[in-house]
């Protein structure tokens, strides 16, 4: 039996890598021959500058560093690092006696940001930001446009694709899906992510005030945390709609109750450190129309007219006119229902999700 040692963000907060790294360390034991232990990452605050440094989080960090001893015990360690130099630097002592102690490090990125990171970093910051990523044994990615995030640190051939996955918990029963399918009468909207500015909370408030005025028939919630920079910019847009509820953070049976209850999920992300969101798969799998941007992954997993609808990033008036163009296809949108429910069914269990993430293990 091996020990996998996770390192990275466990929620709270709850984002996707944190997500995933709960999903990994609550299930590899049952799908293989594994013990599990973690180091929880995840900074003690949600905001909006992720990957910026802060001496708050430097002092943070450090105290991790007193976990390291764990590693003696691990036969893999599996580390979900940032995407920025101080996110990848702050897992400097973890990769490094990882690498001393001769055990398997396997990488995985969770975005499109690492390999711009790379090369606009310069002179010592770059050379360490190489070196410390170049230690690693296997390297994962979400799907594969996002491969040259790894590239330029290990060979090819130890890059690894793992698709995302939605919780067994969140999909409907058949029955529930079809009666979903029946009961498209106007667009229930729904947004659920972190509220900030790139992935696109704004561009859809400024979508829901033109279609007001324009007297459209919608209802709207929204869901996730707000960075407190934003959050009194958002709640005047809350304030100022008739038909849009903002619901908090939810989790749980909130989450799939919120999604069941709407028959399209809207992400205009062009946040830039996006990789593949689990939101968009978890709208599939409950049967929604989705609308989002041609951004980072997202096109290895999202079919125009198939899965949805692409919207232009940061157009309010693209995101307008596709709710507004749903809203009179209605056939075609229960059809794009149906095909994501199976999609999602088909393709993004928990149960493959984590057979992969073995089989990477024991490539």
């Amino acid at each position: 039996m091996k020990n996998v040692l996770i390192i990275g963000p466990i929620p709270e907060p709850t984002t996707g890598v944190s997500l995933a790294n709960q999903v990994v360390a609550d299930n590899l034991a049952k799908y293989g021959d594994y013990t599990v232990d973690t180091i929880n990452t995840s900074y003690n605050k949600f905001d909006e500058s992720l990957g910026a440094f802060s001496i708050s989080k430097l002092l943070f960090y450090l105290k991790l560093n007193f976990y390291a001893y764990k590693i003696f015990k691990a036969d893999i360690v599996y580390i979900t690092p940032g995407q920025t130099f101080f996110g990848v630097v702050k897992y400097t002592l973890f990769i490094l006696l990882s690498k001393l102690l001769g055990k398997e490090l396997v990488t995985h990125i969770h975005g499109n940001y690492v390999g711009k990171e790379y090369s606009q970093l310069k002179g010592i910051k770059k050379r360490i930001f190489k070196m410390l990523l170049s230690k690693t044994t296997k390297g994962i990615v979400l799907s594969e446009t996002l491969t040259g995030n790894m590239s330029p640190f290990i060979e090819n051939k130890n890059i690894y694709v793992l698709y995302n996955f939605v919780e067994d918990y969140v999909f409907p029963s058949p029955e529930q899906a079809k009666e979903k399918l029946q009961s498209f009468t106007k667009p229930q909207l729904v947004f659920l992510s972190n509220l900030m500015e790139e992935k696109g909370i704004f561009a859809l408030l400024e979508a829901l005030q033109i279609l007001e005025a324009e007297g459209f028939e919608y209802e709207a919630k929204i869901a996730g945390n707000i960075d407190e920079t934003n959050k009194s910019k958002a709640l005047g847009y809350f304030d100022s709609l008739k038909h849009t509820t903002y619901c908090g953070v939810v989790r749980g049976q909130e989450k799939k109750d919120l999604l069941y209850w709407s028959n399209t999920f809207i992400l205009p992300t062009w946040y830039a450190m996006e990789g593949q969101p689990i939101s968009i798969l978890e709208a599939m799998a409950t049967a929604n129309v989705v609308l989002t941007t041609n951004h980072a992954g997202i096109p290895d997993i999202f079919k125009e007219s198939i899965n949805g609808f692409y919207v232009e990033k940061e157009s309010p008036i693209s995101i307008a006119n596709a709710i507004k163009d749903i809203a009179v296809n209605q056939q075609k949108a229960s059809v794009i229902q149906g095909n994501n429910y199976k999609e999602a069914k088909e393709k993004y269990r928990v149960k493959s999700f984590i057979e992969n993430a073995v089989s990477i293990f024991k490539a």
